[in-house]
């Protein structure tokens, strides 16, 4: 299998915000585990009720925490 060729950005994302991860898991309902795994780029799924309440938590669009190189 190869690799896939999208990030998530999500570490920008809350950098720019100034939010933590334990922050960012308390407003969406999903463990920092499971946040952790995606924002390192290790998730190899994401639902999209996850990747909504983060765009809603964040104020941004999917797009804005996911990039293809």
């Amino acid at each position: 299998m190869s690799e896939t060729k999208i990030r998530v950005t999500l570490s920008e994302a809350l950098e720019a915000r100034g939010m933590t991860l334990t922050e960012l898991s308390q407003l969406v309902g999903v463990s920092v585990v499971n946040l952790s795994l995606l924002k390192n780029n290790h998730a190899k799924a994401v639902r999209f009720t996850t990747l909504d309440a983060i765009c809603e938590a964040l104020g941004c669009l999917p797009g804005d925490i996911l990039t293809r190189d």
